[in-house]
């Protein structure tokens, strides 16, 4: 193993997962995240032996399902970390494995730098930047978000629950991103612009000045200001139809110790300070659109009112 790689992983099993001694435990990965993998496995190792790693080519897309030995891996553990290079975040594979009873981290998109870099935190704290979130804006009808680069979205999440990804993944059927921080929810309906002048696949972190233009109108994305995003989410409709464009997530980062962009959606969309809306699948995070993609925007500078209320946004980027 890599030992820059043992402290992060040891982080992931012991503190995050809390991984038992009479526990099963499965690490998917791919082709391309296969030293992450063997880290977790073999921390994993020093803990229970009852321990496999499944590694398969990448996926073709973020939110593709898996091939289905690596869906049945994932179902039959007790334990799943998954390192993969497309995210397995918003599959029914995650899914199902989660309403098995399985407690689930995935990793999508992680690179060493990140996983070092993103597991180098106080998860208690984030945890606890969490609960206070949770308390400012769960109960409100409406969600308004505001930036300097012209962002004016109004999100209404209807019936649905927020969700918290604090990291700590300790009880049957819960599930997390690795690195974690932050409160989201997939709304019912939105409408207005958002503008995204942060971390964006496939066009990665984006230089200053630079911003993505999106408008909103019940519900579904109905303008995409970006050629290589436009693309993506046109290829996903000839599968599906306008479900591709559903406007799938809002989340505010909560992770205090992301304190800059580094190009990873996994760990941008956590910093804190920051807001994300996503495009497409939210069937895993509480709505009923199944779409083959999921497609975070992460905004630097956002204003966030709750019920015309301004919310207090933890400290991170740009502090």
């Amino acid at each position: 193993m890599d030992e820059t790689l043992r402290e992060p992983a040891e982080t992931a099993v012991r503190q995050c997962m809390d991984l038992g001694a009479d526990e099963s435990y499965a690490v998917i990965t791919d082709d391309e995240r296969w030293p992450i993998g063997m880290a977790l496995y073999e921390v994993a190792g020093e803990v229970t032996d009852d321990a496999v790693i499944v590694r398969y080519p990448p996926g073709d897309q973020h939110g593709a399902e898996p091939p289905d030995p690596v869906a049945a891996a994932m179902a039959g553990a007790d334990v799943v970390l998954a390192p993969t290079t497309k995210s397995l975040s918003h599959t029914a594979a995650r899914t199902d494995a989660n309403e098995a009873g399985a407690r689930v981290a995935t990793l999508p998109g992680i690179t060493e730098e990140v996983f070092v870099t993103g597991l180098d935190a106080d998860y208690e704290r984030i945890a606890a930047e969490c609960e206070a979130m949770l308390d400012r804006v769960a109960d409100a009808a409406e969600i308004r978000v505001t930036s300097p680069q012209g962002t004016d979205v109004t999100f209404r999440p209807g019936d649905r629950e927020w969700r918290s990804d604090t990291g700590m993944v300790h009880r049957p059927g819960e599930m997390s991103n690795l690195p974690a921080g932050e409160v989201f929810v997939s709304p019912e309906t939105a409408d207005g612009t958002y503008v995204v002048d942060g971390t964006m696949m496939p066009r990665g972190l984006l230089d200053e000045g630079d911003t993505l233009r999106f408008e909103v109108a019940d519900g579904y994305v109905t303008e995409i200001g970006d050629d290589a995003v436009r693309e993506q989410v046109e290829a996903a409709a000839d599968e599906v139809g306008d479900a591709a464009y559903n406007l799938a997530e809002l989340g505010i980062g909560t992770n205090v110790a992301v304190t800059e962009l580094v190009g990873s959606v996994l760990l941008d969309e956590k910093a804190g300070g920051t807001v994300h809306a996503a495009i497409g699948d939210d069937h895993g995070i509480g709505g009923d659109v199944r779409a083959p993609l999921h497609l975070d925007g992460i905004l630097r500078e956002p204003t966030v009112y709750a019920d015309g209320e301004r919310v207090e946004l933890p400290s991170g980027v740009g502090a």
